[in-house]
Order: structure tokens, then C-alpha cells, then sequence
């Protein structure tokens, strides 16, 4: 458990929300979390954050003056493919959201509102770490793509491949 703890301290999460209120209530509710946290008021501040630090997760509200959630998160991904990306909504039932979630172009869709110890925010956040951390384990090891940086039908060609690895056949 000692290990996952240095782990953890290592990772910058970057909250991205338009409300000063959410922004504060995050800040107080994740005090005792031990990562990196950084807290903006929008998108185009998160962007600036992206330039000067290091960040392994974004967690962005969903309806903002200037661009979504979404929009933001798919910005970031052309530059920082590694990047895992959340989203608050108060709006569960949004098929592009879900569209997003399906197609791993977010990582989880965290319902608004959200309770700390309640719909377990902060154990989210910490899959979300988890979840870079074995990418980035995965990126050294094996040289290939990250699955989360992969279209849906590049990660079933992928998937198909490593499988057929298994048995001894190569691509090339």
C-alpha cells in the first residue's frame, strides 16, 4: 500500500470549472488527498496550465461560457494524448457524453451533484491515477500506442493483433 501512496503523490490533477463555489468545495473536500491539485476557472487557463506543468488528470465540468468540458478534453488530447480526462455533469442522460464514455474519449462522467464520501468522488479521482499509471507502465513496456490514445477501430484491430500474438503470429 506504501508504494501506491508515493505513486499517487507523483500525479497532478487539474479541476476545471467555470464556478468559483465548485472550485472551493473541491479544494476543501480533497484537502487530505495527497496528489497534486490544481484548480482553474476555465478552459482557457487549463490550456495555459498545460504549457507549464506537468498534469495526468483533468477533471472538467461540462457546461462552460467559453468551450465544454468535452471540447476542452478533446483539445487536450491532440497535444497530451496521455492525459485522462473526467467530466462533471449535471446532465447523465446527454448522448454525446455518453457517446464520449463509450468511445474512451473521457474516462468517467461523474454526476453532478456529487457528494465526497458519497458517490466516492475522491476513489474516482484515484481510479483515474490508477488508470495513468498502468498506461504509462504499458507505454514503457511495450513501445506500442496507449489503448485510451486509440480510435475505436484501431483498438479492436490492436486488440485483435495482441491476441493473435499470443498464438505466435506476427503482423509483419
Amino acid at each position: 500500500m506504501k508504494w501506491r501512496q508515493k505513486k499517487v503523490e507523483k500525479r497532478t490533477v487539474l479541476f476545471v470549472d467555470d464556478d468559483e463555489i465548485v472550485l472551493q468545495s473541491l479544494e476543501r473536500g480533497l484537502l487530505d488527498e495527497s496528489y497534486n491539485k490544481l484548480f482553474v476557472k476555465s478552459c482557457k487557463e487549463a490550456l495555459e496550465i498545460l504549457q507549464r506543468e506537468e498534469v495526468h488528470v483533468i477533471v472538467t465540468d461540462m457546461r462552460m461560457p467559453e468551450m465544454n468540458g468535452l471540447e476542452l478534453l478533446r483539445t487536450v488530447r491532440k497535444d497530451y494524448p496521455h492525459i485522462i480526462g473526467m467530466v462533471l455533469s449535471g446532465y447523465e442522460q446527454d448522448a454525446t457524453l455518453q457517446t464520449a464514455v463509450d468511445q474512451r474519449e473521457i474516462f468517467r462522467l461523474i454526476p453532478k451533484p456529487w457528494k465526497f464520501g458519497g458517490v466516492d468522488f475522491e476513489k474516482l479521482v484515484r481510479n483515474a491515477i490508477d488508470h495513468y499509471n498502468l498506461q504509462s507502465k504499458r507505454g514503457r513496456s511495450g513501445g506500442r500506442k496507449n489503448e485510451s490514445s486509440l480510435k475505436p477501430n484501431e483498438l479492436q484491430q490492436s486488440r485483435f493483433w495482441q491476441k493473435l500474438g499470443l498464438f505466435g503470429f506476427d503482423r509483419h
